[in-house]
This record gives structure tokens, C-alpha cells and sequence, in this order.
């Protein structure tokens, strides 16, 4: 399952690339590759230990212990049969863990497309894979104050996953600004269209298959009977709300704009997805539905707003993962009588909370050490160019050159 969640990063690079102009394609592809890798390296080191930890300072601050040994992953320890004997091993949960972790990151790089420094997002992946994201994680799967304290419950990470990474893309959106030429100077929107539909096609349904195991490993067994028919539940209830997410955000967009536009479709899928990780167990498939439908419904509402709200979100990522999210996280006690409204909230505003400030402190100290929006001539010319050194599409450019800033 971790590996099916791995593949979900070829489906952000994918979507991304799709949504993005053709002049930034190398950019996006290197800081998908790059963020990824930077997640695993910084979770080994410090977030699993903040997030898992064997002690604690509080249930709000985490203690840092490294446990991932080859003592703790023996087959003895695993199977020992004791009270509280672990039923798989820290390798196995390390490897499902950071999985979650790239995601969210995942989510920040096609929000602050098309106008930031490449090195100044690894650096601020480094941070939010150590330590950001940690953090609130521990409050909610590694034993912190929204589980001992609260019923906060949130099976796969509507809240813990996206709205992590929605909200930290968010304070960098607002901290960087919008892309050039997005709003003219009446105030008037002007669309910048992505260079690659199918691409983006294809991203979306890669990410589609990868939330099986986003949402199906998160039930973290299928020893028995009743924990692999769980799996095959959740498996439907995914497909089912990704399926009303795009009907849903497809009519929408035709009420709206009289056209089915194929992008809020895309992103409908991704609402739909969003909105059912919180509580994939609980509901029918039907209700499962339904939730993907009202999923796919809020997020055009949500991009139009924040497009008209001047915040610039290249492929819509704020809309799908963050609203989309705290509606995920608030419907669960309608499906799952564990878990309360207060509680819900409760997380929702810790999450936002803790992420925003602790990423807008950060993004404020890499724009002051070593800035993180290129210039004007670099945007103009594309960060292919400028960061890279190299295009995507070469054959298809003048003189083998961006520098027109098509």
C-alpha cells in the first residue's frame, strides 16, 4: 500500500506539469522529484520520531526517540503475541508513514508554481517533512492531545494529510503573490491555461489509483476476515466518492459557465478523494457518493473564490486539499458515531493553526535569507530556463529557446 501511495507522487509531477505553461515543465517535474526525496531523508532523521515517539513531553509536544533499529523490526517483537506487541514492524510503518508526508508536500509545490526558487521550496520541504507536519500528525495518529484528550478522528488524513498541505501552501500563496500577468490592473482575472491536458488527465487518474492505498492501507491489516473486508469497503467508498466528485464539479461548471470544463473536473475527482479519506470505513457507498458529490460542488466554489480573492493557485490545490479537507473532516460524525462535531472542529483549528504560523514564520525567514520568488525576467522566461538550465520541450521552441516567454 505504501508503494501504491509512492505512485501518487508520479501523479502530482503529472497533474502539475499538465496545469502549468510548458515553460515551466522542467521546474516542476525537478521539484516533485526533489521533494520527494527530500521528505524521505528528513523523516528518517527526525519526523517519524516526532511523530511516533517512545516518549513524550506533552500531548501537545513530542519527544524525539530514533526508533527504527533492526531490534524493533525482528519477527519476535512483531508477533510475540504480548500485550501491546506491535502487529507489524516500524520498517513496515516507517515505509507507509513517509509516504503521507511527501504528499503533503506534494500538494505545496502546485499551489507556488510558476514563480518560486526551486531551492528555496527544498528548503522549506526540509522543514515541513521534519517537523511541521510531524508535529500535528503526533497530535492525531501518534497519541497527542486530539485522541487523548478529544474523539478527533480522522482515518487516512483528510485533515492530518491535506489540509497540512494546504495550509502551508497557503501562507506561502500569500507570503510569494501571484503570478504575473494573473490580475490585470482593474482587477479583472485573466486565465493562464496549462500546456499539457492529457497530462493532466492522466496525473489525476494515477492519483485516483494511488488513493487505494492511500485510504485501503490505512486500515493497516488484512490478517483477518473482518480487516480485509474493511479494505474492500474502503476501496469502494474511494472509487465511489471520486466518481461523484467529477458529475458533480462537471455540472457545476456547467451551471456556471455554460462549458464542461475538463480542469474542475480533474480537480472534482480530487475533492471527491479529499472528502471521503477522513471516514472511508463508515459510510454506504451511496452516502460515500454523496459525499464526493457535495466535494466536487465546494471546490469550484472554492477556486472561483480564492481567484477572486487575488490568491493565485496554479491547479487549485488550496481548493481541493484544504477546503475540501475540513469538509471531509467535518462530515465524519454523520457517518461514524465515534467521533463528535466539538472534536472535529477542535482538530480543524489546531491543524490550520499550528501549520500556518509555524510556515508563515518560515517562509518569512527563507524570503529574508535567501528570497523565494525569481524576477520578472525569470518568471518571463521560464524557471525551466532559469532554474534548470534545460526545457521539456525543446523541438517545440524557437530556436531551442525559451526566452519568448511562450
Amino acid at each position: 500500500m505504501g508503494a501504491f501511495v509512492m505512485w501518487m507522487a508520479a501523479g502530482f509531477t503529472m497533474l502539475e506539469a499538465g496545469l502549468v505553461r510548458a515553460k515551466n515543465t522542467t521546474e516542476i517535474l525537478t521539484k516533485n522529484v526533489g521533494l520527494y526525496s527530500v521528505a524521505c531523508i528528513m523523516y528518517l532523521i527526525l519526523g517519524y520520531n516526532l511523530m511516533y515517539p517512545g516518549t513524550t513531553i506533552s500531548s501537545f509536544i513530542p519527544g524525539v526517540d530514533f526508533i527504527l533499529s533492526a531490534a524493533d523490526n525482528s519477527v519476535e517483537s512483531v508477533t510475540s503475541g504480548e500485550e501491546g506487541a506491535p502487529y507489524y514492524s516500524n520498517l513496515s510503518d516507517f515505509m507507509f508513514q513517509v509516504v503521507f508526508v511527501a504528499t503533503a508536500m506534494s500538494i505545496v509545490s502546485g499551489a507556488v508554481a510558476e514563480r518560486m526558487k526551486l531551492f528555496s521550496f527544498l528548503a522549506f520541504a526540509v522543514v515541513l517533512t521534519s517537523i511541521i507536519y510531524p508535529i500535528q500528525g503526533y497530535w492525531n495518529w501518534g497519541g497527542g492531545f486530539l485522541t487523548s484528550s478529544f474523539s478527533y478522528f480522522d482515518y487516512a488524513g483528510s485533515g492530518t494529510v491535506h489540509l497540512c498541505g494546504a495550509v502551508a501552501a497557503l501562507a506561502g500563496v500569500l507570503i510569494l503573490g501571484p503570478r504575473k500577468g494573473k490580475y490585470r490592473p482593474d482587477g479583472s482575472i485573466r486565465a493562464i491555461p496549462g500546456a499539457n491536458l492529457p497530462l493532466a488527465t492522466l496525473g489525476t487518474f494515477i492519483l485516483w489509483l494511488g488513493w487505494f492505498g492511500f485510504n485501503g492501507g490505512s486500515e493497516l491489516a488484512v490478517s483477518s476476515v473482518d480487516s480485509a473486508n474493511n479494505v474492500a469497503r474502503v476501496f469502494v467508498n474511494t472509487n465511489m466518492a471520486a466518481a461523484g466528485g467529477v458529475v458533480a464539479a462537471l455540472l457545476t461548471a456547467k451551471a456556471m459557465f455554460g462549458k464542461a470544463d475538463l480542469s474542475m473536473a480533474l480537480n472534482g475527482a480530487l475533492a471527491g478523494l479529499v472528502s471521503i479519506t477522513a471516514s472511508p470505513l463508515s459510510p454506504t457507498p451511496l452516502i460515500a457518493t454523496i459525499i464526493g458529490v457535495v466535494g466536487g460542488i465546494i471546490v469550484v466554489f472554492s477556486i472561483v473564490g480564492l481567484d477572486k480573492a487575488k490568491i493565485d493557485d496554479p491547479v487549485g490545490a488550496i481548493s481541493v486539499h484544504g477546503v475540501a479537507g475540513i469538509f471531509g473532516v467535518l462530515v465524519v460524525p454523520l457517518t461514524n458515531g465515534d467521533a463528535d462535531f466539538v472534536s472535529q472542529i477542535v482538530g480543524i483549528v489546531s491543524i490550520f493553526a499550528w501549520t500556518f504560523i509555524a510556515s508563515m514564520i518560515v517562509w518569512g525567514i527563507l524570503k529574508a535569507v535567501m528570497g523565494i520568488r525569481v524576477t520578472e525576467e525569470e518568471e518571463d522566461e521560464g524557471l525551466d530556463y532559469s532554474e534548470c538550465g534545460m526545457e521539456a520541450y525543446p523541438e517545440f521552441t524557437s530556436g531551442g529557446s525559451q526566452r519568448s516567454g511562450v
